[in-house]
């Protein structure tokens, strides 16, 4: 059976998930009676909850007697590691670009490094069924981006697809009236794909890009075999990048993908994706193979983290009390096992032994790790994320710079300018996107983007989209406007009460409702001015015999302010902290006592 490998990129929301929802459906991969979910490929709940691919994954479609295997990638720029390893085992790719919104900083990234490595990309243009596509604009803007990119003739003279994943079709022309399958994707990709490179006869040699976990079978490592052949329970020896021998085994379980299924199987040949376990020490870019091997297989390596936390173990009041895992020990431990199947997220310890800083690509990254070792029950404390710099040899400091796209409505623009000009942005186009909006493009240093986001949502009334992808290192730009406001911080314990609340209200904006515990040094509210204030939110009414002449009116409540943990991790100040367990999410000051406040702070300021 012949072989093709592709792997489906795109920006986030232009319906990679759905497109291939769709090609498993016609394929005949599942049953006539079988009922099956929408944007199936997002299988943790994570995924499933905020509408986005996390992970890459692996599927498999058998069509007129071929073999194709198909990975589905993240589409946010967080999560560009993902990609770059995917890249690594595919021979070709599906370049998926919005009918609107065109190309995006993620459709350059993802589409750089496809060009780096010789793929000649298929260009789909999805969603030309909106009232809004802009299909032959669309069209110009992906060729003049593989121009910019470098693009070779052969790359330059990609074959073009006009489809709607959502509705199950795809077309040559949009003149073709034969709107019913998607029947012209596969008949594409096996005539424009090549099969795979690779020498059955070799001794057997596989790279490892993806790392699983199974309760049962411990760590299945999925990548391609480029020569030879798998067979099951067979000698196998695990090689580094630089070709250090890690350890021996056997390949005690070897699975092949049919559909969303991992399905045992005897024995597989070379140019096939698959699944193997039985090794103990074996990870991501790691060249599994037989005894005879000598080297390994070269992969390509990683762009480094831009963006850094220090997590380390809850001593808040409240420590303890909702998580199960409370030690820095089984911190440690969880970090160092993301790391080991993440190679976008580096972890070092720091000179404090219970805490560690975590480096990631954005908060979104990072947020979504802290997210799931929530719901694993841990409890943490979160700092600000900063960002991370480059020292060169001769002494200069370089800081990570991204390209900042925003399609915004034309009465929002000239605001939305003015808030990225004060953050050192420099703007490099200002053009109409289509459907009445903007579209701004400017270069801004990362550290100045922490904390923008929810801003830019609100500056838009909630209509703008922003997207942001890494562009390159610069020199220093210089001190950024922090945090506006101050914020209002708990001078009690207790819990707090509605006559206490209903107070502050005229103080700023509060975090938290009536009857939730807080302790001293937590953070309840945002102060209207700039400085900190320091208040009682569990004051209660004083009771006397007296009673007021006037009406007395039941206290009405202000609906709190609630924050998404990505928001409350940029929120936050360098002397300020994120309490997070599986039940609350909470903001602190790094010092609770406010003596010790007053005294940290004149250290800072002297």
């Amino acid at each position: 059976m012949q072989i093709r490998n592709i792997a489906i990129i795109a920006h986030v929301d232009h319906g990679k998930t759905t497109l291939i929802d769709e090609l498993l459906k016609q394929s005949g991969t599942y049953r006539m009676n079988e009922t099956v979910s929408d944007r199936v490929m997002d299988s943790s709940d994570l995924e499933k909850e905020r509408g986005i691919t996390i992970l890459a994954k692996c599927t498999s479609v058998i069509y007129n007697n071929i073999k194709y295997n198909i990975v589905d990638t993240p589409g946010h720029a967080d999560f560009g590691g993902e990609v770059e390893r995917v890249l690594s085992m595919v021979d070709g790719v599906a370049l998926l670009v919005d009918a609107s919104e065109g190309p995006l900083p993620q459709t350059k990234f993802v589409l750089t490094k496809a060009l780096s490595l010789g793929l000649r990309p298929i260009v789909i243009i999805n969603k030309v069924d909106r009232s809004d596509a802009r299909v032959e604009e669309v069209h110009e803007e992906i060729f003049d981006l593989f121009v910019a990119l470098g693009a070779t003739d052969e790359q330059l003279d990609f074959p073009l697809l006009y489809a709607s994943g959502r509705n199950g079709w795809a077309v040559r022309s949009l003149e073709d009236e034969k709107r019913e399958n998607l029947l012209p994707f596969f008949d594409l990709v096996e005539h424009h794909v090549p099969a795979p490179s690779v020498d059955p006869d070799a001794p057997f040699a596989m790279l490892a890009t993806l790392l699983d976990a199974d309760l049962y079978l411990g760590r299945v490592l999925i990548g391609k075999i480029y020569n030879g052949k798998a067979t099951i329970n067979m000698p196998v020896k695990v090689l580094d990048r630089e070709g250090n021998l890690k350890e021996q085994g056997r390949l005690t379980k070897l699975f092949s993908f049919r559909g969303i299924e991992r399905v045992a199987i005897e024995e597989s040949v070379a140019g096939d994706i698959v699944a193997v376990a039985g090794l103990v020490d074996a990870s991501v870019s790691d060249t599994l193979g037989s005894m005879e091997l000598s080297d390994p297989i070269l992969s390509t390596p990683i762009d480094p983290p831009t963006m850094a936390v220090t997590i380390g173990v809850n001593d808040s009041p409240f420590a303890g009390r909702e998580g199960t895992k409370v030690t820095s020990r089984m911190i440690r431990d969880r970090l160092f096992k993301e790391a080991e199947s993440n190679v976008a997220i580096a972890v070092t310890e720091t000179g404090d032994k219970d805490a560690f800083e975590v480096g990631g690509r954005g908060e979104l990254q990072l947020g979504v790790l802290i997210e799931t070792m929530r719901r694993e029950g841990f409890e943490l404390s979160v700092s600000r994320p900063r960002v991370v710099l480059k020292r060169e040899p001769s002494g200069e400091v370089l800081e990570p710079i991204e390209e900042i796209v925003c399609d915004v409505d034309e009465e929002f623009s000239g605001c939305v300018v003015e808030k990225l000009s004060l953050r050192r942005g420099e703007m490099l186009d200002m053009r109409p996107s289509g459907g009445g909006k903007i579209r701004l493009i400017f270069l801004v240093p990362s550290r100045a983007m922490i904390g923008f986001q929810s801003e830019f949502r609100n500056d838009t009334r909630g209509t703008g989209v922003l997207s942001r992808i890494f562009h390159s290192y610069s020199a220093y730009k210089g001190g950024v406007a922090g945090r506006e406001r101050g914020v209002l911080i708990s001078t009690e314990s207790g819990e707090t009460v509605p006559y206490g609340l209903f107070h502050l209200e005229d103080r700023g904006i509060l975090f938290i409702g009536a009857n939730t515990k807080v302790y001293q040094g937590m953070i309840i509210g945002e102060n209207a001015r700039g400085n900190d204030m320091e208040v009682n939110p569990v004051k209660s009414k004083q009771l006397t015999n007296f009673r007021a002449t006037g009406k007395e009116e039941a206290v009405r409540l202000t609906p709190h302010k609630q924050m998404s943990l990505e928001e409350v991790i940029s929120y936050i100040q360098d002397d300020e902290l994120v309490e997070v367990t599986p039940k609350n999410i909470r903001l602190r000051k790094r010092y609770l006592d406010p003596n010790v406040r007053k005294r940290e702070g004149r250290k800072k300021e002297n």
